[in-house]
């Protein structure tokens, strides 16, 4: 036999123009590949997240079930207080590096029948596996065809099921228990894809981190009320004793404002406030918790200096720190994508609320 030898050749040029972003980490994974490779911990953590985000919306309590006696439970359900006396459901979250084969679960099929049967609990509403690689052809074929799946466990009951059930005994099917199976619902047992569980995790404030994306659009912020709320007394209070300061006079409440200067000045600073609130709830629903925090305190550090410098004033010491909070260089943080400059000024009115900051200089 001949062996023949080739130069390699120069391999095509590519096509378009190096972009930073692929120098610097490579061309994006898709959040369904990256789960792919989750190991058996990350994919822990993100079952852990997907039933507190997602599965609260939908069920009156979540639980996991854990330890050698979990009877065949992983994630569970409930859809009222009778737990598992009532109506819940289950979640069979497994991690392999394959998709799902039959033999890989013909013994949680058997948990749920032995354990039902034991009356340890009512079986199940519905019934889902979970698993990064979903389920393969033969396994999904069965969960669509009730009747097949019914006759193919009780084939595979001697080898593949009766001594995995429980640690302390084997489960022969017996006469009575295979009545308890033919006459079972198999109709509960079904799939969740790795599409459907990130659609639902893709609402959470932790998916961007994990798996990118970018930020949600943030809704329009509501229109501050014509009566200054409980929430704003803080600030408002310190935003009419600077008034005061820079007028030489006692302003008591907003309707007493003059010159037409402070009051443009006073409704904007109560537009920032609730620019910033919206911000605020916006993260709490959209980002890891402390995101928001964290843009505080970037703006925080940013005016701090300027906001303990002296002033003539109360009102010109307001003007200086928000003018230092609109210059502040931010890059890091996730949400300064989607602020703006009323953001940072209502920051500033929400630093005072915390009493980290001070309008009036007296």
């Amino acid at each position: 036999m001949s062996t023949e030898w080739t130069d390699i050749k120069e391999p095509p040029t590519p096509s378009n123009a190096l972009m930073a972003v692929f120098a610097g980490s490579g061309p994006a994974i898709s959040p369904q590949q990256r789960l792919l490779i989750y190991s058996a911990d990350d994919w822990e953590e993100f079952v852990h997240e997907w039933g507190h985000y997602c599965l609260k919306k939908t069920y009156k309590q979540v639980q996991r079930f854990t330890g050698a006696g979990d009877m065949g439970i992983d994630v569970a359900g409930f859809v009222d207080d009778k737990g598992l006396a009532g109506v819940w459901d289950n979640y069979q979250c497994k991690h392999y590096d394959k998709a799902l084969t039959p033999g890989d679960v013909w013994p949680e099929f058997g948990k749920v029948i032995w354990y039902s049967y034991k009356k340890q609990y009512v079986p199940p509403r519905r019934y889902y596996f979970v698993a990064p690689w979903g389920t393969g052809p033969k396994l999904t074929h069965l969960l669509a065809n009730e009747t097949r799946l019914c006759e193919e466990l009780i084939a595979n009951w001697d080898k593949s099921v009766k001594g995995k059930i429980t640690a302390i005994q084997e489960v022969p099917l017996d006469d009575v228990l295979r009545a308890y199976v033919d006459a079972f619902d198999f109709s509960i047992f079904s799939a969740k894809t790795s599409l459907e569980v990130l659609d639902d995790h893709r609402s959470t404030p932790v998916h961007a981190q994990p798996f990118g994306g970018g930020v949600a659009n943030r809704p329009t912020a509501e229109k501050p009320p014509a009566t200054v709320a409980p929430a704003e007394s803080p600030y408002v209070t310190q935003l009419l004793g600077a008034y005061g300061e820079h007028t030489g006079t006692t302003i008591a409440n907003p309707a007493a404002l003059s010159p037409p200067k402070l009051k443009d000045h006073f409704r904007r600073q109560r537009e920032a406030f609730y620019e910033a609130e919206s911000l605020r709830v916006f993260a709490r629903d959209t980002v890891p918790p402390g995101t928001f925090e964290s843009l505080q305190d970037d703006i925080f550090t940013g005016v701090i200096d300027t906001h303990d410098a002296d002033h003539a004033d109360g009102y010109q010491k307001i003007c200086a720190v928000t003018k230092a909070a609109k210059e502040v260089q931010i890059t890091a943080n996730a949400l300064i994508a989607c602020t703006n400059p009323k953001d940072r000024d209502g920051i500033c009115h929400q630093l005072v609320n915390d009493e980290r900051l001070r309008w009036t200089t007296k």
